[in-house]
């Protein structure tokens, strides 16, 4: 699979929250940079995340742009977040079901066939001003 494809695969079971599709993409040791907050390692970090991500959020990824360098091994996505808050996260306002939507890209790396690395943008002040 190419890096294009392995990532379109990513993010369609993102959108439907296969976890075991999704999980399967990722390497045993895939690093994580969570947007805004710390670097997670390995799959069991990933899966608790996302746990959790879908607790307080429902997402749809829409509009979805992937570019790959020659090599294979680097990745990039660009695409709109449609969102609902729905469960009050840590450190954030009070969840009221308030929707939203993002501009928001990811990097990826790609090592022997498995996505090693994701490392998620968006703006959280925007986000901030859609919830409050």
């Amino acid at each position: 699979m190419t890096a294009t494809e392995l990532v379109n695969a990513y993010y369609r079971a993102l959108n439907a929250k296969d976890l075991p599709a999704l999980l399967a993409l990722l390497s045993e040791d895939v690093i994580h940079d969570i947007n805004q907050g710390e670097r997670q390692m390995g799959k069991r970090a990933f899966a608790a995340f996302l746990d959790n991500f879908n607790r307080c959020y429902s997402e749809r990824l829409a509009d979805l742009v992937v570019m790959e360098n020659t090599e294979g091994t680097r990745a990039a996505a660009e695409f709109t977040v449609h969102g609902a808050y729905l469960a009050d996260a840590p450190g954030l306002p009070p969840a009221k079901g308030q929707t939203y939507v993002l501009s928001a890209g990811a990097f990826f790396y790609i090592h022997c066939g498995k996505i090693a690395r994701v490392s998620h943008y968006s703006n959280l002040n925007d986000w901030l001003e859609q919830v409050v």
